[in-house]
């Protein structure tokens, strides 16, 4: 079964936490000559599969053979082989920006925020920090190009890390200079310092300063990060991992609590994609429970957790989820957004109605603030 196109019935629906395909050649295209020779890759090794290259080295993280399937959305038959190669399966709109723009026109959406595919899988390798800026401010140079001409219905979203806070506060702000709308950070850190630990405030303070949001998107990890703590699983790894990916950004989330980063920055907003939403209710639940035992005089708080969730963060949910929509008023209908995720392979391309079932039962309100309204006023767009 191929991507099928759907309308979408509700106007001001802004996609969140859409993706792009880059070209293989953008880090040798856009690094600056002195980086070229470790640029981020793709050669095809002696088994005939593509291998991905991360800073001069072969990546042990991204399977061979398994980047042709990251266009896969859709493709239920879709399989690792030498002959399946990474710009031959680029879907419709996955990699050309006048494409994609067709897309949403089609699909009746008004704007997409866009993440970036093959710049997910390198970070958890690579732990140079002069490398690891070059990388990412190609990219974002890259991304700000591709949206550039697109009347701001394609939003550039940057890639920052907190390997190096200070390095990642000077790219935050070029990159928002040249048209970035905010900024996305791996779940883990490879200090292995919790994200909102207090040597990451350059960056903090420089999205404050920015007025633009920092989000926590899932990324490939490095394998003491991975969520399996079970051996033997055999095929239903990738199932068991695929499942357990949002636990990444709940620690990663719960940090800017336990260290107080959001007491330290009330103007901070942070965000978490494409990890659920339904989780969000039960999480800040536990949060307040323990803030209001012994424990929770450990953290630097002056306020339940929770009001800290509706003041500065929010939540992309997928449009799949059933127990979500039953939970958006409770815990602040302003805090949450939905996304396609198109066009990657671990999620259904049947988005179209099953958001529209996931916003049936909200009142008008609340169904235009989840759908674009939020998105909007978080991103300044």
């Amino acid at each position: 079964m191929a991507y099928e196109i759907v309308r979408f019935p509700y106007a001001g629906t802004i996609d969140a936490d859409g993706h792009v395909l880059e070209p293989a050649t953008l880090w040798e295209e856009y690094l600056e000559a002195r980086y070229r020779a470790r640029a981020l890759r793709i050669r095809v090794g002696d088994d005939g599969y593509e291998h991905l290259e991360v800073g001069g080295v072969p990546s042990v993280r991204t399977q061979p053979g398994s980047l042709g399937m990251l266009g896969a959305m859709g493709e239920e038959a879709a399989r690792m082989s030498p002959e399946r190669r990474y710009m031959e399966h680029i879907p419709f709109g996955g990699g050309d920006a006048a494409e994609r723009i067709q897309l949403l026109d089609q699909e009746n959406l008004d704007k997409a925020l866009l993440y970036p595919t093959l710049g997910l899988l390198w970070e958890c390798e690579l732990d140079d920090r002069e490398l690891t800026v070059a990388y990412q401010r190609a990219y974002n140079r890259w991304i700000a190009d591709f949206c550039r001409d697109s009347g701001g219905r394609l939003v550039p979203i940057a890639h920052v890390s907190l390997l190096d806070p200070e390095a990642a506060a000077v790219e935050l702000e070029r990159a928002v200079a040249d048209g970035c709308r905010g900024a996305f950070m791996a779940p883990f850190t490879q200090s292995r310092k919790a994200p909102g630990h207090a040597d990451h405030d350059p960056l903090f303070a420089a999205a404050c300063r920015l007025d633009v949001p920092l989000a926590i998107h899932p990324t490939i990890e490095p394998t003491w990060a991975v969520p399996i703590r079970f051996k033997r699983l055999g095929l239903a790894s990738e199932f068991f991992y695929n499942t357990m990916l949002r636990q990444g950004a709940q620690q990663a989330l719960l940090s800017f609590y336990a260290l107080g980063t959001l007491e330290r920055f009330p103007t901070l907003k942070i965000g978490v994609l494409e990890s659920g939403s339904g989780w969000v209710g039960s999480f800040l639940d536990r949060l307040d429970a323990i803030y209001e035992t012994a424990l929770g005089r450990t953290t630097p708080l002056t306020m339940p957790p929770a009001e800290y969730f509706r003041r500065q963060c929010f939540v992309s949910g997928d449009p799949d989820e059933t127990a979500a929509p039953h939970l958006l008023d409770h815990v602040g209908a302003h805090c949450f957004m939905w996304a396609t995720d198109y066009p990657h392979p671990d999620h259904s391309s049947a988005w179209a109605p099953a958001l529209e079932r996931f916003v049936s039962t909200l009142t008008p309100s609340t169904r235009a603030k989840v759908l674009g309204e939020n998105v909007t006023r978080i991103y300044g767009l």
